[in-house]
């Protein structure tokens, strides 16, 4: 794939896109701190397959688009409950982030599939730029807004992550990120090892990782307006699809109030899934997205 920049405002952002420029648009927008690396190749490939030309982004403060620096310093953790008096950015910036890759594009609307945090950024486009969102997919989700989200995290595995502790170096990075994917997926149906691996080398090499990073995202998520309200007026059609085994969120809880909260909202739990997006479910998660675009060739 041949990586591609374009901008919003000062913020380089960096895109890749799959498939026939032809096909239906499809935006993916990735979670807290991942790369656009973490939507797997063959997932991608998936979509393509259901007659999708897909786009995937890093987010600003990830991978190969525009980093940026932290007047306060705090815990990303700290993060979730306390708002930063002068972000670095907002949540509208982050929004407008996938819109400007739409713009690359020549995208007047697109479907759009967002992941996690990229679940929250999603409803947020879908609310502020209704005309530009075809249908919604939320994955791995929560209701929006830092204090609906709250009651749904499990702040136990926060703590196992901060466990996680390799020497300062490359490899101890690479060997980080591949802890994090293999703690994040279901006993069930626990991360292929090999990918983890070959993906954490691709990310690390192309930014290391930056947990002040993690603290600006979620500094811009909590600066959004309008997420916390119990009822989300989405006008496009919407599915919401969670693991059963999330070790994060208590997925089906979360699945089924965010559900609640958007009109006319699915909910779907997969069993054995986690936190993450296994090649198990890759055509029963495509066949949804496809399905909820209208895509008659969905298969």
């Amino acid at each position: 794939m041949t990586v591609e920049y374009t901008q919003n405002g000062s913020a380089k952002i960096a895109y890749e896109t799959f498939g026939d420029p032809s096909g239906e648009p499809l935006l993916l927008i990735m979670g807290l701190d991942f790369q656009m690396v973490y939507w797997p190749d063959d997932f991608c490939r998936t979509l393509v397959d259901r007659g999708f030309f897909v786009a995937r982004f890093d987010n600003r403060d990830a991978g190969l688009s525009q980093h940026f620096t932290s007047v306060q310093q705090r815990h990303p953790v700290a993060a979730l409950f306390r708002r930063d008096r002068m972000p670095a950015y907002t949540g509208a910036d982050m929004v407008g982030d996938g819109l400007a890759v739409m713009d690359a594009l020549g995208w007047k609307s697109a479907h759009v599939a967002g992941a996690s945090l990229g679940g929250f950024l999603a409803v947020a486009t879908a609310l502020g730029h209704p005309d530009r969102v075809r249908s919604l997919a939320l994955l791995l989700a929560t209701p929006s807004g830092t204090r609906a989200s709250l009651r749904y995290i499990r702040f136990g595995f926060l703590g196992k992550m901060a466990k996680i502790k390799h020497p300062d170096t490359d490899e101890g990075a690479i060997q980080t990120l591949v802890d994090i994917s293999r703690a994040q997926s279901s006993p069930g149906n626990p991360v292929d090892v090999t990918w983890a691996r070959q993906v954490a080398e691709i990310a690390h090499h192309r930014a290391p990782r930056d947990q002040s990073g993690t603290q600006r995202q979620l500094a811009a998520v909590r600066s959004y307006p309008g997420l916390s309200a119990r009822r989300l007026p989405v006008s496009a059609p919407t599915i919401v699809v969670n693991g059963e085994d999330d070790p994060l969120l208590r997925g089906p809880a979360a699945a089924r109030a965010l559900a609640k909260a958007i009109p006319g909202a699915t909910a779907t739990v997969l069993p054995a899934m986690g936190h993450d997006l296994p090649a198990p479910h890759w055509s029963r998660i495509a066949d949804a997205i496809a399905a909820n675009a209208g895509m008659s060739h969905a298969s």
